[in-house]
C-alpha cells in the first residue's frame, strides 16, 4: 500500500485519480475547509510520495484581473517545497500552469513535462506543467492519444454564466454541468446535498486538474515507481 500526501487538494480531482490507481491518499489542509498549508508540519519517512497543485492564479493572465476580486494572488509553491522537504518522500509530483516555476527541493532531481489535455484524447484545451521529483532523476512516461479529437472546447474558468453559454472577452462563461463534462467528472460529482453554491462549484472545478489528466499522471507515477522497484 503506497501512502501519498496531497497538498492543496481542493475538491480532490488529482486525489481521486491516484486512489483509482491503488494509492492511499491523505489530504492536507485546504482553504476550502478553512485550512492553511502554512500551519502543516509532517514527519519524515511516512509518505512514499507527495502530490498537489499550488494555486496558479499568480502565474496566469487572470492575475491581471485580481484587483476586481479584491485579492492578491500568492505564490505558495515555496510552501509545497517546504512540506516535501519535511516529508522526505521517495518522489513528488506538482502540477501547475505552464508559466509556473518548477519546484526546487534539495536532494531531488526534477523532470518536467508540458502535458496537453487534448493530447490525451480529451476535448478541453487545457495545458499543465507536471513536475516529477525523485532522488535518482527518473522521469514520467505518458500514454498519448494517436490523434486529437475533432471536437474542441476551451479551458474551464471560474467565470459563471448562470447556465447560459456566452462570451466575455476571452473568458467563456459556463454552467456547472458543462464544466463537469469538460473536466471529465461525472454529472453527479457534487451531489444534491453539496453545501457549495453553484458559483463556488464552478470556481473549484476551474482550479482542479482535469480528471483524465489526473489519471494519466497517476498511471505514469505508478509505472515509474513499479519499474524502480523491479530493478532495485
Amino acid at each position: 500500500m503506497s501512502l501519498v500526501l496531497s497538498l492543496f487538494p481542493g475538491i480532490g480531482l488529482l486525489d481521486r485519480a491516484f486512489e483509482e490507481e491503488g494509492f492511499t491518499v491523505v489530504r492536507g489542509p485546504d482553504a476550502i475547509w478553512g485550512g492553511d498549508v502554512r500551519s502543516l508540519n509532517v514527519p519524515a519517512g511516512r509518505f512514499e510520495g507527495v502530490i498537489g497543485g499550488p494555486p496558479c492564479q499568480k502565474f496566469t493572465g487572470l492575475a491581471n484581473f485580481s484587483w476586481r476580486w479584491h485579492i492578491k494572488p500568492e505564490n505558495l509553491i515555496p510552501e509545497y517545497e517546504r512540506v516535501v522537504a519535511q516529508a522526505a518522500p521517495s518522489w513528488f509530483v506538482m502540477e501547475n500552469v505552464p508559466n509556473a516555476p518548477l519546484p526546487v527541493v534539495p536532494g531531488y532531481v526534477v523532470r518536467d513535462t508540458l502535458l496537453s489535455n487534448r493530447a490525451l484524447g480529451e476535448e478541453q484545451d487545457r495545458k499543465r506543467r507536471v513536475s516529477f521529483g525523485s532522488t535518482d532523476g527518473r522521469s514520467l512516461s505518458f500514454t498519448m492519444a494517436a490523434l486529437e479529437p475533432v471536437a474542441y472546447t476551451r479551458a474551464v474558468t471560474s467565470s459563471h454564466g448562470g447556465g447560459r453559454q456566452r462570451m466575455k472577452g476571452t473568458i467563456e462563461s459556463l454552467s456547472v454541468e458543462e464544466a463537469l463534462r469538460r473536466q471529465g467528472c461525472p454529472a453527479d460529482f457534487f451531489g444534491e446535498r453539496s453545501p457549495f453554491r453553484r458559483d463556488a462549484q464552478l470556481k473549484m472545478l476551474a482550479e482542479g486538474v482535469p480528471l483524465p489528466m489526473g489519471r494519466a499522471i497517476a498511471k505514469a507515477v505508478k509505472a515509474a515507481t513499479e519499474k524502480r522497484e523491479a530493478t532495485a
